[in-house]
């Protein structure tokens, strides 16, 4: 059996937070945001946007690895609203 070994190179994964037309926030992880963000707006992104349009990007944390940008967006899942912002920009990955 091989082990795992991350390819920090690949550091172009991002999390981001979108705020919807009903002022919700929106967390989700890309590789490509501007046509993300596009989709989203087309309403073919997201069940869970799809009702709330427009939206637009609240805050973004970029040049992650895939790995990092989805344990980011399990912690703003957790994260109480009022501090999702800041739980984003403050993020440091984990070595």
């Amino acid at each position: 059996m091989k082990p795992v070994i991350s390819d920090k190179s690949d550091r172009n994964w991002s999390t981001y937070l979108l705020q919807c037309a009903d002022e919700t926030l929106y967390c989700g992880v890309t590789k490509n945001l501007e046509n993300r963000l596009i989709k989203h707006n087309e309403g073919t992104a997201s069940k869970y946007t799809r009702s709330r349009l427009p939206v637009k990007l609240a805050a973004v944390k970029g040049h992650l690895t895939k790995r990092e940008a989805y344990q980011l967006e399990y912690q703003i899942k957790r994260t109480p609203t009022h501090k999702k912002i800041a739980t984003l920009n403050d993020w440091k990955p984990e070595n």
